[in-house]
């Protein structure tokens, strides 16, 4: 106490730099103290605690940089005896700052912590991925960070003086206004809910509608909209309030992807179809990419007009979009080599005349 009081007798602007270079000092010396932590905490696995330590710097730094200015100013009051620098003032300032600066470092710490766990699922096999997808982690984060705001608006209203009750009673007649105003804004946002509760989709995942339009990769799912990449690289921002009604498919879930197709021969080589059918079949049955657990029929299936057909259905292991059509490609050439290596051929449109050759030797 000497020492402040020596200070104060030095006068008011020499109180004021000794605060200022007090918060600083403190300042510098609880940031070095939590850069020496952040090494330590580096060599560790865990998460938590460095996505902690990440979002205590700022806020720390702030409570004490704000909380020596409020210092500084309170020692001005004693001197300018100005209202605005009452006590009652700036108790109501340090409240309110002490709120803020607890939110802002739960919504840093929430959002630091789901960007490490995204980056950790990423490394992780997909078994894993499955049971903590990057759409949960987000919805999750945003909900947290929800809360948290909503909570502390909560606390700091009674520090202004207003009243919670107050403000119910208010709610419930402003809420219906407020619910037939925004309709549509609560049907998205319900809409949003109920994908990342369901999760029909998630990022990355491949989507398109039989009723809609709506085909492409999903980039990101909002509370409000879901933006979908078509094909052609076209953004695609659709209401999520269109997804509680929409019949949806989602390739990017298919186990396997099917190979059916339909194969002609000439009428000609009608004596070694059999043969044909049973060799295609015994190649697809000892083809590596085919799964063989699945449904595989190679058969004459029907005359047609200028061909014997035959049809093979079976399914590759990939559901890759690219490594599918690799092996399809490589199914239908081995098939040309089976169906040329038995002395047959494709058919081709054509159309038989009867009586022709009897036509053309009455006119020569």
């Amino acid at each position: 106490m000497d020492l402040f009081e020596s200070i104060r007798e030095l006068g008011w602007g020499v109180e004021i730099f000794a605060v200022v270079t007090i918060t600083l000092l403190v300042r510098y010396i609880a940031m070095h103290m939590l850069k020496i932590l952040g090494k330590q905490l580096e060599k560790t696995q865990n998460v938590w605690d460095d996505a902690f330590l990440e979002a205590a710097s700022k806020p720390v730094s702030w409570f004490i940089l704000i909380f020596g200015l409020l210092w500084a100013v309170q020692i001005s009051a004693g001197y300018l005896a100005a209202e605005l620098f009452s006590a009652n003032n700036l108790e109501l300032v340090r409240q309110l700052t002490f709120i803020t600066l607890i939110m802002y470092f739960l919504v840093r710490f929430i959002s630091l912590a789901e960007g490490r766990i995204l980056d950790n699922l990423t490394n992780e096999p997909e078994s894993e991925q499955t049971k903590f997808d990057p759409t949960t982690l987000h919805a999750l984060a945003k909900l947290l960070r929800l809360s948290v705001v909503i909570s502390a608006v909560l606390v700091a209203l009674p520090t202004v003086g207003i009243e919670i009750t107050a403000l119910l009673a208010f709610g419930g007649v402003g809420g219906l206004a407020v619910g037939f105003a925004a309709q549509d804004l609560l049907s998205n946002f319900f809409g949003g809910l109920m994908i990342y509760l369901d999760r029909p989709f998630a990022i990355g995942d491949w989507i398109r509608s039989p009723d809609r339009n709506i085909e492409g990769t999903v980039e990101a799912i909002g509370w409000r909209l879901t933006l979908v990449r078509t094909f052609d690289k076209r953004p695609l921002y659709v209401p999520n309030s269109v997804f509680t009604t929409l019949a949806l498919e989602n390739p990017s879930r298919m186990s396997n992807r099917r190979i059916k197709e339909t194969i002609g021969i000439r009428y000609q080589d009608a004596s070694k179809m059999g043969v044909i059918v049973e060799a295609v079949k015994l190649m697809l049955q000892n083809h590596e990419e085919i799964d063989s657990n699945q449904t595989l029929i190679v058969n004459f299936n029907s005359y047609g007009a200028s061909s014997l057909d035959f049809f093979i259905y079976t399914f590759t292991k990939t559901t890759n979009w690219i490594r599918f059509h690799e092996i399809k490609q490589d199914v239908m050439l081995k098939i040309i080599e089976i169906v040329h290596s038995n002395d047959a051929d494709f058919a081709f449109p054509t159309t038989t005349i009867d009586g022709i050759d009897g036509l053309i030797s009455r006119e020569s």
